[in-house]
């Protein structure tokens, strides 16, 4: 029996061992092992691939396996894989290698199109994998970090490459990606800096407030909301807010790439983390993922790593609105269809932007409002307390004034951030503030004995939530990571309380 590696994307990257054997009976080809259409298909093109090199098929029963056997597969991509066994057959132990590509009927390996994706998860999943792939694929393959990758454009050459050493070296491609080639180690591990202020904080007039707190949700990766008057900088703040955040890993800038590839959307390795600001009409299948038979990644599952902007809170669906508790909550989505299963991850901060009333000028001091107490009520009301309580940092926005001046930029801010982002990783921990585990957060979210005093005095006063303690606990974290302060202090504490959602 002869085996090959291959992948495929199901619940999270799974490996594929792709086995064969040719035993005695009437002669046949079968694929087994849980196929898909596709794959089943493959068995005529890898027939007429094998069949253009003038191969003959030997008078026994050739089965190959697709292990493991519970897990379904689609793609074409086993193509490769599949006529590499049956050629190869009568050699030696082939070497362990992952083999990807689509045959043509005239023996040409081509390129698919969850191709590059699944090469990113393997990539992130990995140590040091090698891969054979498609050739027209291979130079940009290369480019993705932990990955040795050797380019084929038929079988014929696929075939030689297990046969001669020498022409094998001559498949390998090496290209190193000009993001990977000035990195920051932090504590032994590379991350990409982002040097790309395309959209700057200078921008914004005044609103120092609403600054400072984009800078602590940048550092902790904490929920925001904005309530101001239109026009006055909400969607300028939160459009702005990727462009300050702590730098990815490796890893994450795979994933994110992986994550735009199966949305078909530009893979392109970038420093800058994701920003997704869907509109308030969107479907809830495509915000949350979906469809009527497969599991398709949706907007929330997109901004893993980054920023999911709702911009006119209040005027999104109920149901899309309430559908937020579990991915804002457990980090967590799980899409559930006829034909998948799939978890995605949702570490993102979700950031809202909403009118303070339904006209818009309850805060202004120029304007005055229209609306009636019982509207104001019913347009608030849109959003329940659970959801509330799971924003870390609420933001009332000033007024603009014709005299008011940006005072700090996104250069001088996202300093700040890493200096913090430092101070973090200094002490072990793993998670960005608002992301830890409640374990975690007893163990780093340590109170001075005024600082207690003064939680404790909160959540008397304005009966928070466990949920509601923490949540301060972990902003609270982050100001302190900004001052570099081991223990979290009073001031601290005060100032976190000063930004949360007052019913």
């Amino acid at each position: 029996m002869k085996s090959l590696k291959c992948a495929a994307y199901s619940d999270g990257l799974k490996i594929v061992e792709v086995e064969s054997v040719f035993s005695r009976g009437l002669p046949g080809f079968s694929i087994v092992g849980l196929a898909g259409a596709s794959i089943k298909e493959s068995a005529e093109r890898v027939k007429a691939a094998l069949l253009a090199l003038n191969f003959s098929f030997p008078a026994q029963k050739i089965t190959v396996n697709l292990s493991p056997s519970d897990l379904p597969k689609s793609g074409s991509h086993f193509d490769l894989a599949i006529a590499l066994l049956i050629a190869l057959q009568k050699s030696k132990e082939l070497e362990k290698i992952f083999v990807f590509g689509e045959l043509g009927l005239d023996g040409s390996v081509k390129n698919t199109a969850n191709l590059f994706s699944i090469l990113l998860f393997l990539s992130a999943n990995v140590k040091r994998a090698k891969a054979l792939v498609p050739k027209q694929i291979a130079a940009i393959a290369s480019m993705i970090p932990n990955l040795e990758i050797f380019g084929v454009s038929n079988l014929n050459e696929a075939i030689k490459f297990f046969q001669d050493t020498e022409f094998k070296e001559s498949c390998r491609y090496n290209n190193v990606h000009p993001l990977f080639e000035n990195v920051l180690e932090i504590n032994g591990e590379k991350y990409v800096p982002n040097v790309n202020f395309e959209l700057d904080f200078s921008d914004v007039a005044g609103q120092e407030r609403a600054k400072r707190a984009c800078v602590i949700a940048a550092v902790g990766m904490h929920n925001i909301i904005f309530e101001g008057s239109p026009g006055c900088g909400k969607s300028m703040c939160a459009k702005r807010l990727v462009y300050i955040m702590p730098p990815q890993n490796l890893s994450e800038i795979l994933n994110a790439a992986a994550y735009r590839s199966l949305n078909l959307q530009d893979s392109e390795f970038k420093a800058v983390r994701v920003f997704r600001a869907p509109h308030h009409t969107s479907t809830k299948s495509s915000i949350f993922g979906g469809g009527s038979n497969s599991a398709k990644i949706g907007e929330i599952a997109l901004a893993n790593g980054g920023v999911l902007f709702f911009d006119e809170f209040l005027h999104f669906p109920k149901q899309i609105v309430e559908s937020l508790r579990e991915p804002l909550e457990d980090h967590k989505i799980h899409i559930a269809r006829v034909n998948s299963k799939v978890t995605y991850e949702t570490k993102f901060i979700f950031v809202a932007a909403q009118n303070p009333c339904p006209c818009g000028n309850l805060l202004s001091a120029n304007l005055s409002c229209r609306c009636s107490e019982n509207e104001i009520r019913q347009y608030k009301s849109r959003v329940s307390e659970p959801i509330l309580d799971r924003i870390d940092l609420y933001v009332q926005m000033e007024e603009v004034s014709s005299a008011d001046q940006a005072k700090t930029n996104s250069k001088q801010m996202s300093e700040q951030v890493l200096r913090a982002f430092k101070f973090q990783k200094a002490r072990g921990q793993s998670e960005l503030n608002g992301k830890l585990s409640d374990a975690d957060t007893a163990k780093f979210c340590l109170l001075s004995s005024d600082a207690k005093d003064a939680l404790d005095k909160a959540t008397a006063r304005y009966s928070l939530s466990q949920r509601g303690i923490k949540k301060v606990l972990k902003v609270a974290r982050s100001i302190a990571d900004i001052d570099e302060s081991e223990t979290i202090l009073r001031a601290q504490i005060l100032e976190a309380l000063s930004f949360r959602v007052r019913s």
